[in-house]
């Protein structure tokens, strides 16, 4: 299977359902991200290993994320979990030259791969950032939309308060097995919850998340 196989699968299936996640998902090419090892496997729908105990998500989640943040041209963006840089790429080829999208990672060893892979895509609208990302970004803040690919305990209120009014945030929440995906918005007087459905992430580790590493 081939990057436009991928894509052409995700839309069948419904997790691709607008035009903009389609163009950036064909334009940014996912066997860019992943380790050497993997290649073969880098138009596969699944979760792949990029190393200290991570992974870079599967194709239909970064496109179920990605139309839940429903992204727009010059937004500013927060990630939390860097990883590959995948998803950022994504992100950012969506919300074009005007909009910025800061990726905060814990691992040092990512956030030099990570910004080595989307130099490789020409990524440039993308600032990885070493740290950690449970609490946050609060230089950059208020953020339009902020994602978070790793579960988390609880919602951080850290996050929450560094959200735009009419903001969007996306996160995982539950155990360091099995969380609930949450879409959260900012109102001018509090915030509103959807849970979207259950899904898998590696936990979110720092002072706002799970606290070490089991």
């Amino acid at each position: 299977m081939g990057l436009k196989e991928m894509i052409e699968r995700l839309k069948r299936m419904g997790y691709i359902k607008s035009e903009e996640v389609e163009k950036a998902m064909l334009k940014v090419d996912r066997a860019l991200f992943v380790p050497p090892r993997y290649e073969s496997h880098a138009y596969s729908d699944t979760p792949l290993e990029i190393g200290h105990g991570q992974t870079i998500s599967a194709p239909h989640m970064v496109a179920i994320m990605c139309e839940l943040l429903e992204l727009k041209q010059g937004l500013k963006i927060l990630e939390v979990g860097a990883g590959s840089g995948y998803h950022a790429a994504i992100i950012g080829e969506i919300i074009r030259e005007k909009g910025k999208v800061y990726t905060v990672e814990r691992i040092a060893p990512l956030v030099e791969s990570a910004r080595e892979n989307l130099e490789k895509a020409g990524t440039k609208n993308v600032n990885v950032i070493m740290g950690d990302g449970s609490i946050g970004l609060a230089g950059g803040s208020p953020f339009d939309r902020i994602l978070i690919t790793c579960g988390a305990p609880s919602i951080p209120e850290s996050l929450k308060e560094q959200l735009k009014v009419g903001g969007l945030m996306v996160i995982p929440v539950g155990t360091r097995y099995y969380q609930d995906l949450i879409i959260v918005k900012r109102t001018a007087k509090d915030y509103e919850m959807i849970n979207w459905g259950g899904v898998v992430f590696v936990p979110l580790i720092g002072d706002h998340g799970f606290k070490r590493q089991m």
